[in-house]
């Protein structure tokens, strides 16, 4: 007998139907308690860029926390336009440091992309381009370096030159080729510690990344050099991966639970005195693997040790510069907040102090170093017209500044803004904060360290 398909009677919302019928993964204590802790006070709205650029209500946090309330009781789907206004959220969490009650608004946002990805059902292309990304590229350098290597090839062929002249890529394509920087011809190996120079004060370990070992390789190799002059043997856990923020920010957690996992376990098979990173979103996902691991009893315990380990670059040179820098480095520098390492680490004072130590260096403020650039994990990727914008008023605020470089703290940051300086046609050098500090010690007028250069 053969079964007949009727068309849905006009006027049921069946989405809605679909909704009430599954369970609601935001119906919990936790999230109830997490999202009535904002009193509608609305001092978050000027902090927030997105509020800035749109004007409207449901694009600032006030108001995506007053959706995520209704669609915790049940009031409204998990659909659109819940996720677009999710979405277009760049979870640069300055509405945590403008927010006078401690709303925790990462974590709710965190929550909400996660529900939200438990209900998509997206197309076979999208499955297989995340299925490309987020499992077999990022987690897995060395097809990341063979695929900065390709790209390498493609810069210093002249090929790159010929595509941007003709421009003729889609606009998509071309704010992903604009981002690339220019790549390194080779990558270091790390298969062993890198010695201490001068007295020996301790050993510690490099988190390497993932983007920021393939295509910001020197600013690792500048990491490992600072910690060396400073006396620090470092070491690379041969097992680390990609730390999982990326997963994490487009609801993929099992995913960044995973490689939780795996780097838990890579660190603390060895002894050391930190686990040092140089990307500011990075190590704020570092350093919550024990929330994101909390029930997960064979980890719960380890990820909160790992995290209690976890120090950005910038928070432990502060503690431990044992050998200023004493080589002259004359420029004019503005330094470009990471979002999640001033917002999530609350480092914001070591960078700045790290910069003023370095003779001849000048260093200026910029107007709003609270504001996020616009890159944002893969917001600048998925979103590209609202990251341009952002983008557009952070390239304002250090033009004028009138620096000739951009220090900058996180690798999505720093492939934004060498993207923003080109785009708008800014005179500047943007490099790692770590990268300056390399170049003084490495200067001929800073004298050798007691055992040899690095």
């Amino acid at each position: 007998m053969e079964t007949s398909v009727t068309s849905p009677p006009m006027g049921r919302d069946w989405a809605a139907d679909r909704f009430r019928r599954e369970p609601n993964p935001l119906a919990t204590a936790e999230f109830r308690t997490l999202v009535n802790a904002c009193i509608h006070c609305g001092l978050c709205l000027p902090a927030c860029p997105t509020y800035d650029i749109f004007g409207t209500e449901m694009d600032a946090p006030r108001g995506r926390i007053a959706l995520m309330r209704a669609a915790a009781e049940g009031r409204i789907p998990l659909d659109s336009p819940f996720v677009r206004h999710i979405e277009l959220c760049l979870a640069c969490r300055a509405c945590e440091t403008a927010c006078p009650s401690g709303v925790q608004y990462g974590k709710l946002v965190e929550r909400a992309r996660v529900a939200i990805e438990q209900r998509r059902r997206p197309c076979r292309a999208e499955r297989l381009l995340r299925r490309l990304a987020l499992w077999e590229l990022l987690p897995h350098r060395g097809r990341l370096r063979l695929l900065a290597r390709l790209l390498w090839l493609y810069q210093a062929s002249g090929l790159q030159r010929l595509v941007r002249a003709l421009d003729l890529l889609p606009e998509r394509l071309k704010v992903m080729e604009g981002l690339l920087p220019p790549l390194p011809a080779r990558h270091p190996a790390y298969n062993r510690p890198a010695p201490a120079l001068g007295e020996r004060r301790g050993r510690v370990a490099l988190f390497l990344g993932c983007v920021q070992d393939a295509f910001l390789s020197p600013v690792n190799e500048a990491t490992v050099r600072v910690l060396q002059r400073n006396g620090y043997e470092v070491h690379f856990p041969p097992g680390q991966t990609c730390c999982g923020a990326a997963h994490l920010h487009v609801g993929e957690e099992a995913m960044a639970r995973e490689l939780a996992r795996r780097n838990v376990d890579a660190f603390l098979a060895g002894e050391y005195e930190a686990v040092i990173n140089n990307a500011g979103g990075c190590g704020a996902m570092l350093k919550e693997y024990g929330e994101l691991l909390a029930d997960d009893p064979a980890y719960a315990e380890k990820a909160r040790r790992f995290s209690a380990q976890v120090q950005d670059i910038h928070e432990f040179l502060a503690a431990h510069l044992h050998e200023p820098p004493q080589g002259e480095v004359a420029v004019r520098v503005t330094y470009v907040d990471s979002c999640h390492l001033r917002h999530a680490q609350k480092v914001v004072q070591q960078p700045r102090d790290l910069l003023r130590q370095i003779p001849g260096l000048e260093l200026v403020e910029l107007q709003a170093p609270d504001r996020c650039c616009g890159s944002a994990g893969v917001y600048n990727l998925v979103h590209p017209e609202e990251a341009h914008q952002v983008l557009e008023a952070k390239v304002a605020d250090v033009r004028r500044t009138g620096a000739q470089v951009v220090a900058t703290s996180n690798a999505g940051c720093q492939l934004q803004m060498g993207y923003g300086v080109q785009r708008f046609g800014l005179p500047a050098q943007v490099v790692h904060v770590v990268e300056l500090l390399d170049r003084a010690y490495r200067s001929p007028k800073a004298g050798s360290p007691s055992k040899g250069q690095p």
